[in-house]
């Protein structure tokens, strides 16, 4: 139970519809909470650094066989320990323009928008899956589970770097 618990991100990925967008907010929400009470830069990278390498670690032991046998399927679409890291990439290394000023009603929607921004881009790139990522789905076990959304995450993590930067 607690290997299913982990590979669907504490079960989100059963919810219905969009299974994908439910196991990216998990930690979307850590970055905006971190960013909320004024986290600096580096707990924020470490947070997401953190939570890249163990989502990534469970799509990788899990993602395989132990989903195959389980959902009866190759990448299910209860799998979202994949959306959880790759959500993680486009939230490390944040511009110094994400980290708002502190106690401003602006600083509230500056970081509202970063956080967004990350989250649509990543689920965009992760649903379009430009090249590489369509072709990264084809390799094997947990790998090819994950592979194709740490692409969507670099895809993802571009976006945010530009429009943060051009927007202040």
């Amino acid at each position: 139970m607690l290997r299913q618990a982990l590979v669907t991100v504490f079960f989100l990925g059963h919810l219905r519809p969009a299974p994908g967008t439910w196991g990216s907010l998990p930690t979307a929400a850590v970055a905006w909470m971190l960013l909320l009470f004024h986290a600096p830069p580096l707990v924020v990278n470490l947070a997401m650094a953190g939570s890249l390498v163990l989502w990534s670690g469970v799509c990788v032991i899990l993602g395989g066989a132990f989903a195959e046998k389980v959902f009866g399927r190759r990448d299910p679409s209860e799998v979202v320990a994949d959306e959880a890291a790759g959500q993680a990439i486009p939230l490390l290394f944040l511009p110094a323009q994400a980290f708002a000023v502190q106690g401003t009603q602006h600083a509230f929607w500056r970081l509202c928008l970063v956080v967004g921004v990350a989250f649509l881009a990543f689920r965009l790139f992760d649903i379009i899956k430009p090249w590489p990522c369509r072709r990264l789905e084809r390799l094997s076990g947990g790998a090819g589970v994950l592979a194709d959304d740490l692409a969507a995450g670099l895809y993802a993590a571009a976006v945010v770097q530009v429009a943060v930067r051009w927007m202040w």
